[in-house]
């Protein structure tokens, strides 16, 4: 049984960081690609970061752009999103999800396979 297992998300004051981490078990993890993905409220989900299976390819959203870091460990099958210079925008639930391909549709939910029950992240002002 595959599963993904978010932590790391809570309240922070605008400017301040969070580091989420995302668990992966029941899956071949170094075969998939891995996405954050975040859902605010009256908005639609958003792809901020993504990394390949070596993880030595990222994509960024360009409202995470030079604030957000992806990495990921194969040895502890799990991915980091590190959340700095955080902003009341940045309010949302955030999953991560599984993706065997790595291309141009890393952006688009579709193409995962599976995903995390979400860890929320609130940022006051």
């Amino acid at each position: 049984q595959v599963q993904l297992v978010e932590s790391g998300g809570g309240l922070v004051q605008a400017g301040g960081s969070l580091r989420l981490s995302c668990a992966a078990s029941g899956l071949t993890f170094s075969r998939y690609a891995v996405g954050w993905f975040r859902r605010a409220p009256g908005k639609e989900r958003e792809c901020v970061a993504a990394i390949n299976f070596r993880g030595d390819n990222a994509y960024y959203g360009d409202s995470v752009k030079g604030r957000f870091t992806i990495s990921r460990d194969n040895v502890e099958n799990t991915v980091y999103l590190q959340m700095n210079s955080l902003k009341p925008e940045d309010t949302a639930v955030y999953y991560c999800a599984a993706n065997v391909n790595w291309g141009p549709g890393v952006v688009d939910a579709a193409e995962y396979s599976y995903w995390g029950q979400g860890t929320p992240v609130t940022v006051s002002f």
